[in-house]
């Protein structure tokens, strides 16, 4: 069974930076990662993704303030935020794919048929 350990996030004044962690307990060199996010009364939507061969994809919302990044030697997914806006508050969340998935599917940061997730963490972002 694969486990996400979330860490990271809290409160922040627009402007503000913070850093999410997620802990997979498997080899996250063998899993599609992803961050998404949910704001109260909306819907999830996708915020980054990493596919195996490490290519990345951003919404359009946060490209340029915040980065996904993996590090294998400790199974580790991190998302770097930026220049945060109140516009990001929200609980998020980590998710993993081990199943195949094609560069559109990726990109499109749809969270639909993601296989693990974290127990997600709130950020919120105050003006």
């Amino acid at each position: 069974q694969v486990t996400l350990v979330q860490s990271g996030g809290g409160s922040v004044q627009a402007g503000g930076s913070l850093t999410l962690s997620c802990v997979i307990s498997g080899s996250a060199a063998s899993f599609h990662m992803g961050w998404f996010r949910q704001a109260p009364g909306k819907a999830r939507e996708g915020v980054a993704t990493r596919s195996t061969d490490g290519r990345t994809y951003y919404s359009d919302s946060v490209k340029g303030r915040f980065t996904i990044s993996q590090d294998t030697t400790k199974n580790t997914l991190t998302l770097q935020m930026n220049s945060l806006e109140p516009e990001d508050t929200g609980m998020y969340y980590c998710s993993a794919d081990s199943y195949p998935r094609s560069r559109t599917t990726m990109q499109s940061l749809s969270g639909a048929g993601w296989t693990y997730w974290g127990q997600g963490t709130q950020v919120t972002v105050s003006s």
